[in-house]
């Protein structure tokens, strides 16, 4: 409450720091203002007002002070120890004596504090007491005991570092002593939880420094009482890395490499980051399975009917894995020593389009030695260090792929499959492909040397199993290391067997049906394999019998039908709606200057239409269609044989005088390239020049000469397959490729007529119909052969 006693005093502004009631401190006098109120005090009885000036704003509650002494500081400034004596409401100014401000006040006199007022008190000064104790200023907390009024206990904040002067104002503004208290109380509060969370940290730190100190001491110990006994203790340690690599069966060179770094990792303290890097490759030595090989399954009929059982069809792969097996089994029983430097492993490449079963043939090769099977994919590896690991002084080194792979298997002669070998990139962290040079060569891969172990491996007995869908992106080095095996995709009947056999009853189950409940007929299956499906592999079959059971299961589920649920040909379009693919060679060869060839591609062969047509202007030859460069020449090389044989081949020369030629290969969004088809684009512009059409059963492929000699080509299994997948009945092939039908299913050989060409001649007279629509004579041959 105010008096109402008003006192005239000069007026001190503080630009800095805040006074309190009950306080006593000593005021630089710096300026004139400062002396000049001080001065003017004397004459008011040694009082004046002291007023804060905080944030651009005088406080509207001041202090009346007093002069306790006044003197000079050691370098000669005028000094005054004043103590503040209580609040007082700042009035208007008035007119004094001599330079110093003077206003009038109403010093505020408090009245007699209630119970909460001494409670909050008896609280704030327990909470001051232990903030001053945690700061180790125990004199301080007992001279606050000395203080018993509420009010002056609340302005002991003014002293307080951890208040802003902007607090301090809101305090000496607070003329109510039980609001004083409570705001007070408040920030103490937040004061000593701050601390308290900073000594429960400092004493967290502190206790796990000493307890790492202590352990590590205790360890240094026992380490010296153990070497001192000579002796290591039995009950303890059983899965200590030294006793894991004592037991394994090391070379002596890994040993050697072990104990110097057992050494080093003894002398190396556990506070040093190298112990961590010295311990983890000791346990990376130590999961390898040093010594330990699977023993194979020697037993030749049995292996080859867990292949047949796993497989449908792909007897090379077969015949070269029951040769590997077979050598074992005659080496074992004739008790003959292994080579020197060359192992019992073997290095496979299976090259063939994609769904043709590579890598789940890996898994089935491994299941018919009896070893472990490990897969490490190599599509879009473009660091040499996936395969050789990292040097050892990189963070987070680790070893590379194959050592992991090792690791895994848990044998030193698993069977790795290496999945997508022709997809392996290279930039500048080096050529993944120049890495593998080391692994797939016999000669070399019993000393493989990786990175971060930096000691020799021996892989001579893993068998490797590479996957790829083309050579053509595999470096001649690395194809030159491995024993290449062609699997060109399947027959009709051999997936009408495999759907039957495997992919049924796996998409059945996933679709949640039970034996019996579904059955697809084989003449249905067929249908699925012609009308909706085109492909070398059986992938895009197995997701058509996936939808065609999901369909079945949606309508068991409705109550729509009833098991059992059976699928015959003529319900197929029902099920999975209308045929995809069509045999269109016989209307798009309904017109002459339009020929069927057959190319190869990564997904397998592939039947092509290459057009030719006439249009009035200048002489030339336009090719569309997205053609390579060799494509390019082969058409170029086509039209000038015509060109200059015109009147063997019964073509009017006048023709092509003045005219344009316009060749095309539809599907211009593919890219297409490479030789084979030269035969087609003359067949094409002869059937256009003369008149007469190719025959719709015909598909040819083979590469021409300007002399009209036809050249051999690659893929002759793959073209044929598809050329039966599209419903052709004759091949056209170079002469010199007979010898590749053997390669070609004997179903499929039986069901089709080849013609075998060595000159252009051949061809036209096996592929275009004649005036009258006679086919060409074809003298017969054994296969189904032409010559």
């Amino acid at each position: 409450m105010n008096d109402e006693t008003t006192l005239t005093l000069p007026l001190l502004p503080l630009t800095s720091g805040v006074v309190l009631p009950g306080m006593v401190l000593t005021l630089a006098l710096e300026t004139d203002e400062a002396r000049a109120a001080l001065d003017a005090a004397s004459s008011a009885g040694g009082r004046f007002v002291i007023v804060p000036k905080v944030e651009g704003r005088f406080a509207t509650v001041g202090v009346v002070a007093e002069v306790v002494e006044r003197g000079d500081l050691p370098g000669g400034l005028q000094a005054a120890a004043i103590r503040g004596v209580e609040r007082a409401v700042l009035g208007s100014a008035v007119p004094g004596t001599g330079r110093a401000l003077w206003v009038e006040s109403s010093p505020v006199v408090e009245g007699e504090p209630d119970e909460r007022a001494q409670q909050l008190a008896r609280e704030y000064r327990a909470v001051l007491e232990n903030i001053l104790e945690s700061r180790g200023a125990g004199g301080l907390a007992a001279r606050l005991r000395d203080l018993s009024e509420p009010g002056r206990i609340a302005d002991v904040a003014g002293y307080s570092p951890d208040l802003t002067d902007a607090q301090k104002v809101q305090v000496l503004e607070s003329l109510d002593v039980t609001a004083r208290l409570e705001l007070v109380l408040g920030w103490a509060r937040e004061v000593l939880a701050d601390l308290t969370l900073r000594e429960r940290i400092r004493s967290d730190v502190e206790e796990g420094m000493e307890r790492t100190q202590r352990e590590f001491l205790l360890r240094r110990q026992l380490e010296a009482i153990r070497k001192e006994l000579g002796e290591l203790d039995d009950g303890e340690g059983g899965d200590d890395v030294s006793d894991r690599l004592a037991s394994r069966d090391l070379p002596d060179a890994v040993r050697t490499a072990v104990d110097r770094e057992l050494a080093k990792l003894e002398r190396t303290s556990e506070q040093s980051p190298e112990h961590g890097w010295i311990h983890t490759w000791l346990e990376t030595v130590a999961d390898l399975p040093w010594g330990i090989t699977s023993e194979d399954r020697l037993d030749v009929s049995e292996a080859s009917a867990i292949l047949d059982e796993d497989h449908d069809g792909l007897p090379d792969v077969k015949e070269r894995i029951l040769e590997h097996l077979a050598v074992r089994a005659l080496r074992a029983r004739r008790g003959l020593a292994p080579v020197e430097g060359r192992g019992s492993g073997a290095i496979l490449a299976l090259v063939g389009p994609p769904g043709v079963g590579k890598t789940s043939l890996g898994a089935s090769v491994a299941r018919a030695l009896g070893r472990s099977f490990v897969r490490v994919s190599l599509g879009g590896v473009r660091d040499e260090a996936e395969i050789r690991g990292h040097r050892r002084t990189y963070v987070g080194a680790q070893p590379g792929r194959l050592v992991r792979a090792l690791r895994e298997a848990g044998t030193m002669n698993p069977v790795v499959l290496l999945d997508e070998v022709d997809k392996l990139g290279s930039d500048f962290r080096g050529d993944p492909a120049a890495a593998l040079l080391e692994v797939l060569d016999p000669a070399q891969n019993h000393t493989f040397r990786d990175h971060y172990l930096e000691v020799d491996l021996d892989l001579s007995d893993v068998l490797f199993l590479a996957t790829a869908n083309v050579v053509e992106t595999v470096p001649g080095p690395l194809l030159d290391r491995m024993e290449v095996i062609r699997i060109d995709g399947y027959t009709e009947a051999e997936k009408v067997a495999i759907a039957r056999n495997h992919l049924l009853g796996r998409q059945a189950a996933l679709a949640g049906l039970v034996d019996g409940e579904l059955d697809v007929t084989d003449d249905a299956l067929a249908a699925i394999i012609a009308d909706h499906t085109r492909e070398a592999g059986v992938r895009a079959l197995e997701r058509e019998l996936g939808r065609l059971a999901r369909k079945v299961a949606t309508r068991l589920a409705s109550g729509t039908i009833e098991a059992p649920v059976a699928v015959g040909a003529g319900e197929v379009t029902g099920w999975l709606g209308r045929p995809r693919f069509f045999f269109e060679a016989g209307d798009r060869t309904a017109v002459p200057g339009v020929a069927t060839g057959l190319a190869v591609t990564g997904n397998g062969g592939d039947v092509l239409f290459v057009e030719a047509t006439l249009v009035d202007g200048p002489g030339g030859l336009t090719l569309t269609g997205q053609l390579g460069d060799v494509m390019k020449e082969s058409a170029e090389i086509a039209l000038s044989y015509v060109r200059s044989h015109a009147t063997e081949l019964g073509v009017d020369a006048s023709a092509l005088t003045g005219s344009h030629v316009h060749l095309h290969v539809p599907a211009g969004a593919v890219p297409k390239d490479g030789p084979s088809a030269g035969v087609t684009m003359v067949s094409a512009l002869v059937s256009l020049l003369t008149g007469h059409h190719v025959r719709p059963s015909v598909g040819m492929t083979g590469e021409v000469t300007l002399q009209g000699r036809v050249l051999p080509i690659g893929g002759v299994k793959q073209k044929v397959l598809a050329a039966h997948r599209a419903g052709l009945t004759d091949v056209v092939l170079p002469a010199r490729n007979g010898p590749d039908l053997e390669d070609v299913p004997e179903a499929v050989r039986e069901s089709m007529t080849f013609h075998l060409a060595a000159d252009v001649t051949d061809v036209l007279a096996a592929a275009l119909v004649r005036s009258g629509g006679a086919a060409p004579e074809v003298l017969p041959a054994e296969a189904g052969v032409a010559a």
